[in-house]
This record gives structure tokens, sequence and C-alpha cells, in this order.
């Protein structure tokens, strides 16, 4: 069966994919024989697995695990291109908990492009490489640091070198997985020439926190990833396996190391100017193939566009009005969740082109954006912006106190997160009435209003804001759509810790909001009234001067369609963050396009 020698014990599997009761009788394997589907259901049709361990490239004695999927119709030397994915969710057990498998495989996490791309038939080795800490890997988990980074490059390496392999390999992943690949590009690996990264984080401090506030899941979630890393392995696993996964047993550090380590608040910090992968990719080259949901919860998009400005390879990307999902996702009555048809097709000819030099037959657009009324366009970069000002918000103070003083908007608190819940962002909840009026008695927010726009403007890539203040304590700056009859909807957020006085550049999460006629754009300064953060209310008056915001906009009426459906989440996510406002203001700037182009 594998390098480790496990057996193969003959079961059946449901029609869902999940195990059923295992049959008597036991199969053994020799130390080097692959496994097929018809010797052990877990392993993909047309496929046939095997299980290595190599070391990983920093010199620390760290073994890593792979399991190996060849096409089983091909020679055992027969050179093919090789996909890689490498993170924290390919133990044999389970994902992120326990599966409730009764026998040993190979992870059924990619099954789905595995199958629906027909990756075996086209002629590609899929590899799955577990980071250190995980699954059969030992070492401590770090939180894709150095260690995990120097793992990374190990398995893009080893997966070059092996005898069945051209040499090229692409990544693929969702989640920690699509980090890996973003981590993947900066290390500048010669024999990495394509990355499809779904909904990753470009700067891992971003996950944690915003600023110098922590974010709800800033203890949880390394606390979930700690979960994962001590999940038991199944008794069918090799004693090289078990042994392995049984690292942190005797390592109690690793998992109070990374609980402890990633609690640092200072962006600037050592830990995590190593984990700032958008500042680190500069000059990168390597074929990038992103998705990011702009109004998602989980891996927001935050600093999306410096990661991409600084990157100089070939780029593709969809991005739209979606939750944590993959491309080929689809709700229970069948509706792609990111609205977009085609996603293996274009996924395989954006690796055929990079790992084997195929010319596509069809030319896809190189970024497929759908905008908030759900009208999607082609563009060859994002962002692309027709315009881009400044322009000067209103002066006013508050009190941070987290929202006790005046009813405030406030989302529904996610969930803690446990190893199953990483995976998964938090829903929000229905947003109580706000107040919009400035008063000279300090409550816990003030606006800014825009006038009215005369015909659709959108806001896109990613807005900052200036802020001059005097006072400790936090601040939380929220972008709203305005409609006449003073029903808003909020599009965007971040939060700041403020220290004294001094200026704060805040950068909001990557956007691409488009305003109808009549709507006019609010901002909204004050402290962290909406749930989603940990920080601590200071009860200081915070008074804040010359604030400025900087805009990116662009005008629809230049719009390149393209197909794609409405993102089922959008009519969620408006439901969840609309309200009504109680006054609105005058307007004191104008969301203004060129007046030619």
């Amino acid at each position: 069966m594998s390098a480790a020698g496990a057996l193969a014990i003959i079961t059946t599997v449901s029609a869902g994919g999940s195990p059923a009761a295992a049959q008597t009788g036991a199969v053994a394997a020799a130390a080097d024989e692959s496994i097929t589907h018809e010797e052990n259901p877990r392993v993909p049709e047309g496929a046939a697995w095997t299980e290595a361990y190599f070391p990983s490239s920093d010199g620390s004695g760290v073994e890593l695990h792979a399991d190996v999927l060849r096409p089983a119709h091909l020679p055992a030397n027969a050179k093919t291109p090789v996909i890689l994915s490498i993170g924290p969710y390919f133990a044999h057990a389970g994902q992120t908990d326990p599966e409730g498998w009764d026998r040993v495989g190979p992870s059924a996490r990619f099954q789905d492009f595995i199958d629906g791309a027909d990756l075996m038939a086209r002629g590609y080795t899929f590899v799955m490489v577990d980071l250190r800490g995980f699954g059969g890997s030992t070492g401590c988990l770090d939180f894709l640091g150095p260690g995990e980074q120097a793992d990374i490059k190990a398995a893009v390496e080893w997966s070059a070198s092996r005898p069945w392999s051209t040499g090229k390999v692409g990544m693929y992943g969702k989640s920690y997985d699509a980090n890996t690949g973003l981590a993947a590009n900066v290390l500048k690996l010669k024999p990495l020439r394509a990355i499809v990264a779904q909904e990753p984080t470009w700067n891992r401090y971003n996950y944690l926190f915003s600023n110098g506030v922590p974010r709800s899941n800033a203890t949880s979630s390394p606390r979930g990833y700690g979960s994962i890393a001590t999940m038991a392995p199944l008794a069918d696993d090799s004693d090289r396996y078990k042994a392995n996964a049984q690292y942190e047993a005797s390592h109690p550090e690793c998992l109070s190391n990374n609980q402890t380590d990633t609690q640092d608040p200072d962006p600037t910090s050592p830990y995590w100017r190593a984990r700032d992968f958008a500042t680190r990719a500069v000059g990168t080259h390597t074929p990038l193939f992103v998705t990011s949901g702009f109004i998602e919860d989980n891996t927001k998009p935050e600093d999306m566009e410096q990661y991409l400005d600084n990157h100089k390879g070939p780029e593709r990307g969809w991005l739209g009005q979606w939750e944590h999902v993959r491309g080929n996702d689809t709700t229970a009555d069948g509706r792609l969740k990111m609205g977009r048809a085609g996603w293996f097709d274009e996924v395989m000819r954006f690796y055929d082109q990079y790992l084997r030099g195929i010319k596509p037959s069809v030319a896809d657009p190189a970024f497929a954006v759908e905008d908030s009324l759900a009208n999607w366009r082609a563009q060859a970069t994002w962002p692309k912006a027709d315009s881009s000002y400044r322009v000067r918000l209103s002066s006013g103070r508050y009190v941070d106190d987290g929202g006790a003083t005046q009813s405030a908007a406030r989302l529904a608190a996610p969930p803690q997160a446990k190893g199953s819940d990483i995976e998964n962002a938090p829903s929000a909840g229905p947003l109580a009435p706000v107040q919009a009026e400035n008063t000279d008695a300090p409550g816990n927010n003030f606006w800014t209003f825009s006038t009215p726009v005369t015909k659709q403007v959108r806001i896109t890539a990613t807005p900052e804001v200036t802020l001059k203040t005097t006072g400790q304590g936090n601040v939380l700056v929220r972008l709203w759509d305005v409609a006449p009859d003073g029903t808003a909807t909020m599009f965007n957020e971040n939060a700041a810790l403020l220290a004294g006085s001094r200026s704060t550049l805040i950068e909001l999460k990557a956007t691409d909001w488009t305003f109808e006629p009549g709507h006019r754009l609010g901002v909204q300064i004050g402290t962290v009234s909406a749930s989603g953060w940990r920080d601590v209310p200071s009860g200081q008056t915070i008074k804040v001067s010359d604030a400025r915001l900087a805009l990116d906009v662009q005008d629809p009426r230049f719009d390149v369609p393209t197909q794609g459906d409405r993102s089922p989440y959008l009519d969620r996510y408006v439901a969840a963050n609309t309200t009504t406002l109680s006054d609105v203001g005058p307007g004191t700037f104008e969301l203004k396009l060129p007046h030619s182009r």
C-alpha cells in the first residue's frame, strides 16, 4: 500500500462519501504497492494511492507526510505535472474533526476537484502534504511562519524531484491551503509554475487582528488549529504515521507556544512580518489564479490589493459578493455559490497553460468581477479605477464605551471556533436602528454623508481613512450605502487601536460596491459597537479632527459584461446588514467620476 506498509481493510462507502460499516477481511499490501479505488473506496476513481515521507527544508529534523494520487492507467514511471496541496486539513481521520472513517485512506478534502476536473484522466498527479504538526507530520505548527514556509518549500521541491514528475508543480487550495500557495509565491521557488488560491488571507495578521484590535477569533482560531494538530490517527494507520501524529503529546510546547505567539497585537513585530505575504510579494512572478469574496466574514479581503500590486506575474481572479466558498460550491437547490459557471474548466485551462504549455482554447477574462448589484464584468486587472481622490470628513467626538450610550449597529456574535468551525464563515445577524445625527453631547459615533449621486458610481479597490485623534481607545470605521428613504446597508468596516494624540491610517477591506442614482455614501466613525471584535473599551472621549477618506471610483457605464449570476449570499448579507437611519445629515462631499474618459 504505502511506504509505511499499512494494511488495506476492505470496506464500503456510502453514496454521500461518508464511511460505512467495515466488511470482514483484510488485504495486506507490499511496502511500495499502490492502492486503487477498487481496493479501497476512499481512493478516488482512476487514482493509485501511495504514502511518502521526506524532511522539511530547514534542517530541523521535521518529517513531512504526503499522500500521492497518481493516474492508475499510467505506468509507475510515467512523468506527469504535479498539483500540490499542503496544509493542516489532510489527516486520514478528517479535515478539522474526526469524520468517522473506519479505515485508512487519503483525505477527501479536494476529491471534488479531483473528480470534477477529471484530474487523473487528464494525466496529472495530485499530492497532499501535511504541514508540520498535522496529520502524519512531526514538528510544531507555527501559523504559516518560518517553519511552515520551510515545509512548503520542501513539498514543492520534493514533488518536482520525483521520478514520475515533469518537474513542474502547481498548487491548489482554499482558505489555509490557499494561504500556503500565496506563501509559496513569495518564496520564489523555481519548480512552482502556477497557483490557484481560493479565499486566502493575504497577510496572516489580519485573520486575528486589525490595527491592534483583536478580532473575536483571536484566541479561538489558534486553539482550533491546536485541536486539529492533536487529532488521533486511525486504528489502521501505519506505526510511522501514528508516531508522527502523536508528536504534540510529547511536545506540549507546540500548542502553548502557538497560543501565546499569535497574541502579539503589533503588526510590525518580527512574528507578523514573517507572515506578511502582501508586503513580501514584491517582485514575485508565479502565475496566480485567486478568488475572494468582498463581503465574506472569514478570510476577509484585506491587503489583497497590496499583494496583487506587488506581484508582477500573470494574474487571474474571480472576485464577488460571496461567503467562504469554493468556485464549484452549490446551494441545496443547485445554484452556484459564486454565481459563475465553469470553475474546473477554467482552472484546468490555467494549469494546462502554465504546467504543460498548452495554449488555452478559450479566452477567459483575467478578472471576472461581480459588483453589489450582481452585475458581472471582465477586467484586465483588479482594481481598475477611473478616478482616485480624497475627501474631508467631519470632525467629531465619541465615547469609546463599546456602544453602551445609544442604540448601535451591532452584528450577531460569530461562534467561537473549534476545529470544525475554522472553515466556516460566521453568519451575520440583523442590525438595530442607528442614530445618524451629530450632537454636542458625544454619543458613541458620528457621521459624514456624501451628496446623492446622479448616476451610478462604483467604489472599488481599498478605501482608506486617515484620522487625527486625541484620547486612548478604539475606533471603528464603517461605510454605508444610504438610499433616499434612509435605508442603509453597511458594506465595509475596519477597526484600529488609538493611543494618545497621533494620526492613524486605517485601510478598509477591498470592495466593489455600486451606488444607484439618489444614493449617498455614509461614513460612520465611533466606538467598536459591532461584534466580531474583542476590543476593551477605554471609556474615554475620543476627539477626531482632520479626518480624510481616500477613494477609488469606477464608472459602470464602461463595464465589459461577462457570464455570471447573482451570488446567493448577497441577498442574505444585505438583509443582515441593512437598517434605517433615523436622521441623515446634509451631504458635505461628492462621489464623483471624471467628466470624460
